[in-house]
């Protein structure tokens, strides 16, 4: 008879003791519980926002670096292009001066010539006119003026 009677007194103090439990220690356990699960959930979702995001930055940096890189190829090129205008420039400007100087060198050579053909021409006309001078002031001697026509077919 003992061992009944105990074994019912364990029975319904056991099931008590689980009433007790369900009712007032389990459910700040199990509450406990969620707000630490809802916390990692949390936490994971957050740590995966920040990953995407991570991601889009380093899109978004690339994609910076990758127009800044266009932006300055094209940079370099206007320049290369503005460079080789402005050298062109200078080029014409160079043969167009250039040619100027030619065109006044030319003009000041054709200048000089015919100031040279004149003076020329006043040097022979004295000496011509100096010569005639000394013919006509010799008697006319048959013999004198061969031996000049004789002379001035020497120099001719």
């Amino acid at each position: 008879m003992g061992i009944n009677i105990t074994l019912f007194g364990q029975m319904i103090t056991f099931t008590v003791f689980i009433l007790f439990t369900m009712k007032f220690v389990w459910p700040p356990i199990k509450q406990a519980m969620s707000e630490r699960e809802k916390r990692i959930q949390d936490g994971l979702a957050s740590a995966e926002r920040a990953s995407h995001e991570l991601e889009l930055a380093k899109e978004q940096g690339a994609a910076h670096i990758r127009e800044a890189k266009n932006q300055a190829a094209e940079i370099i090129e206007k320049a290369n292009r503005q460079g080789a205008s402005l050298v062109d420039e200078a080029r014409e400007e160079a043969r167009t001066v250039a040619e100027r100087e030619r065109v006044a060198a030319e003009a000041r050579i054709e200048q000089e010539v015919s100031q040279a053909r004149a003076a020329l021409r006043r040097e022979v006309s004295e000496l011509a006119i100096l010569g005639a001078s000394r013919i006509l002031e010799r008697e006319v001697d048959p013999k004198a003026h061969q031996q000049m026509l004789d002379q001035l077919t020497e120099q001719v």
